[in-house]
């Protein structure tokens, strides 16, 4: 408190810790299940995030494993078919891990958990509102079992609204020792050995070629410093071990993560390590371990340091002593900043954050957990941290971390359920929005993908979009406040491209409403925050009949994008008579049908798409992804149809002028300046948020977004800043060399001052005034400026 009495400003750090010793929180997936162990007096609470997401429950007494929901207060109701298929380690969440099936597996023998139950009990029935929870306490220990079932079997058809949600279950324990870490996460497989790292001081240990090494970051934002040595080289007398710069330029990246760029290489140039995941994403490959002269300059003789633990360690081994160890600095936040200089903050690391990478020698390995106090490298508090070696058999997926915001739990990478048949044609996949998705595709390669679409037709993997369904008697009224558009106008069958923005008029995300029925839309966008978003609105707006429920995982989608898409698609498609064909859906319209004749695998197929060309998107369960993959593909071959990566699809969008998200907009861009002012209806819809705020900013504009050509074939990108003279002008936010105009091509946001047709105008290139590329204002859409292709 301030000396008047008022409250000061504090630091927000979310991620941290946010409950007292003795609170844990757990996220139930929908669909997943939850194993957990209740002690007498604990408390459990279990939330509906979302809404409208019941909870199955059954309890086992710990030692004679006897049905005891009595010991909650609750009564047995009828046999789960979710919760007997967790008994018997089969949840029916698609596409599970195999390390979380595994986790499943382990704790249902751990606890001799039987194979089936006599009744469960449901709570949280009906039309609950986000947030509502229900307070369950133990009278007894008691093992229980959570799962999120789905109200009409766990596959959700395209056209049906009722996903499985998560709920939030936390546990405030009775029995507190105030001095406990955060609980760490379950282990991943099998393991082989374990170590605590206590803070300051560091280990070392062996790992066998195979094995998998996870080192875990306790209590959040604790750096650890990793060595590794060739154990055979080393027997032999010949040091060989993780080289930063050989790493660095053999990658061409600051640190490798899961992926192809995925190794750490020696001097030799063999690879050591290979990185399977990764959930913080922030680390150092620049500097040494910490050592004592660092501590000595800053006046503080005599401080530990990890170079120096490392030489104690390691000095077993054989292993020179030395003055400072280059080392992978895990959970050290640092990087380079304009003025090329190597900057370091606080780690991004939370607890529980971990780095699993595969031994791909016999290795001998050093792990500290740095003592640095002096600065922001552990966040001014060193804590411990945790290694476990797991057996070379144990099948990881590769995964990094994908957070909604930074307080949210991690969500490892994703397979789609088109992912088996892609694979199958590359390997070169990047992590998307918490997926994996294409970026090119063997024997053929952007330039080929491109001329498909452009010629013939191509299809791409879309599932990362992120769905929401929203409902309910309020949900026109959410809509209506939520979007620029006027989204009262939509009829049944019809789609509409829209921004949702802030207050001030920044863009949260563009993306399109389908209206499926009175009450019933369904919002798809780039980012999971839009769902959020939406629900905060209705909240805000006191609409208590509307349900933002995500159905992402239940809802994948592919693209099928090119002039020839249509005949491919009229081969395939059945509709019942009272549905559109295929060839009589609009532009911007969907229909609902099924793959091959009325008993086939069930299908919505919208017409938009993200090329400029005539297409189309099929959406369908992750489930049946491979059967509709399979009956495009087939279709398609006689019109010369390829699979299409990520590549690829910027340069279509880009010629097409279609804008993408943190490119041409974002919070601090209204629709006007990130060219997407079409979806802004000032007339008819009066209610939308951020409406004040853009009419002050089209009336006053300051920036907008232009098309380039570029006289010069050098690439041009995102943050090229574009001149007149010497001053600054605007910034390019995507750019291509144009395959069918043989031009180079970009989309630029600049001063309304210098954004006339034929304005001549400058790219900077090296340091933005030492060389400069010609380029000129052009009108945009390049390509098919009108639009004609899309609407034939």
């Amino acid at each position: 408190m301030s000396s008047d009495g008022t409250a000061r400003p504090r630091v927000i750090e979310p991620g941290l810790p946010r409950w007292d010793p003795g609170t844990e929180r757990y996220r139930l997936a929908g669909l997943g299940a939850l194993i957990l162990r209740l002690e007498a007096g604990d408390r459990l609470d279990i939330v509906d995030r979302e809404g409208r997401q019941p909870c199955e429950l059954a309890a086992f007494h710990p030692d004679s494993l006897k049905p005891d929901l009595a010991a909650l207060n609750l009564q047995p109701g009828p046999v789960s078919a979710g919760i007997d298929a967790v008994l018997a380690g089969t949840p029916l969440g698609f596409g599970l891990p195999p390390d979380e099936i595994h986790q499943l597996r382990h704790q249902l023998a751990h606890w001799r958990m039987p194979k089936g139950s006599d009744g469960v009990a449901r709570i949280l029935e009906g039309d609950t509102r986000p947030g509502d929870k229900v307070t369950l306490n133990a009278a007894r220990a008691v093992i229980v079992i959570l799962h999120a079932p789905r109200g009409h079997g766990p596959a959700m058809l395209p056209d049906e609204q009722t996903p499985a949600t998560d709920l939030s279950v936390i546990i405030r324990r009775a029995t507190v020792n105030p001095l406990a870490s955060p609980t760490l996460p379950a282990p991943l497989g099998d393991l082989v050995a374990e170590y605590r790292v206590d803070r300051c001081t560091a280990l070392s240990y062996e790992v066998k070629e195979g094995q998998f090494i996870q080192v875990i970051d306790v209590d959040g934002r604790q750096c650890s410093d990793f060595v590794a040595f060739d154990a055979r080289q080393l027997a032999e007398g010949r040091e060989r071990g993780i080289d930063m710069t050989t790493t660095r330029t053999m990658l061409g990246a600051i640190y490798p993560g899961p992926g192809l760029a995925s190794k750490f290489f020696d001097m030799d140039m063999q690879a050591l390590t290979e990185v399977v995941r990764d959930t913080c994403g922030r680390h150092d490959t620049f500097g040494l371990a910490c050592t004592a002269r660092f501590y000595e300059d800053a006046g503080y003789p005599g401080h530990p340091s990890c170079s120096e633990n490392f030489n104690n360690v390691l000095d077993r081994f054989g292993l020179a002593r030395r003055r400072g160890w280059q080392a992978v600095n895990l959970f050290y936040n640092t990087g380079v900043n304009a003025s090329n200089a190597i900057f370091l903050d606080d780690p991004w690391s939370r607890p529980g954050d971990y780095v699993l990478m595969r031994a791909l020698k016999d290795l001998v390995c050093g792990s500290s957990a740095c003592p640095d106090d002096i600065d922001a490298t552990n966040a001014w508090n060193p804590t411990d941290i945790h290694v476990r070696i797991y057996d070379a058999k144990s099948d990881f997926t590769r995964a990094m971390a994908y957070r909604m915001t930074p307080d949210a739990e991690p969500r490892l990478t994703r397979e789609t359920g088109f992912h088996a048949r892609t694979s199958t044609l590359t390997r070169n996949f990047t992590e998307y929005k918490g997926f994996w998705l294409p970026s090119r595709f063997n024997n053929a390669g952007p330039t080929a993908e491109y001329w498909a679409c452009r010629e013939g037709a191509a299809v791409m993997d879309l599932s990362p979009l992120r769905k929401f369904e929203v409902l309910g008697a309020d949900a026109e009224d959410l809509l209506q406040a939520a979007c620029t558009r006027n989204i009262r106008k939509l009829s049944d069958g019809q789609v509409v491209y829209t921004a949702m923005c802030y207050d001030h008029g920044g863009m949260v995300d563009d993306g399109t409403v389908f209206r499926l029925g009175p009450d019933r839309y369904r919002w798809i966008g780039g980012d999971e925050f839009g769902g959020k978003w939406l629900r905060d609105l209705a909240e805000k707006k006191g609409l208590r009949q509307v349900w933002v429920k995500s159905a992402t995982d239940q809802l994948h989608n592919i693209a099928l994008q090119g002039p020839k898409s249509r005949e491919i698609l009229k081969e395939i498609i059945w509709t019942p008579p009272a549905r559109p064909r295929v060839d009589e859906i609009q532009w911007f319209h969907f229909t609902v049908g099924r793959i091959g004749d009325y008993n086939g695998t069930a299908v919505l197929v919208s017409r938009t798409g993200y090329s400029g060309e005539l297409g189309y998107e099929i959406f369908c369960h992750p489930k049946d992804a491979p059967k509709v993959w399979d009956a495009v593909w087939e279709a398609g071959q006689k019109h010369g149809l390829l699979p299409l990566g990520l590549e690829a699809l910027d340069i279509l969008r880009i010629e097409a002028g279609l804008v993408f998200a943190n490119y041409e907009f974002n919070d601090q861009t209204d629709p006007f300046e990130a060219g997407i002012g079409f979806t802004v209806a000032l007339k008819g819809n009066e209610e939308f948020v951020g409406r004040e705020a853009i009419i002050r900013r089209k009336e006053h504009p300051q920036r907008v977004l232009v098309g380039l050509e570029i006289e010069a074939k050098q690439a041009v990108g995102h943050g090229d800043c574009v001149h007149v003279g010497r001053a600054q002008v605007g910034v390019v936010t995507s750019g291509c060399i144009s395959p069918s105009l043989g031009k180079n091509i970009a989309l630029c946001r600049v001063d309304v001052t210098y954004a006339a047709i034929g304005t001549e105008v400058e790219i900077g290139k090296i340091d933005g005034q030492q060389k400069r590329l010609p380029a000129r204002v052009v009108r945009f859409p390049f390509y098919d400026p009108d639009k004609l292709k899309p609407r034939s």
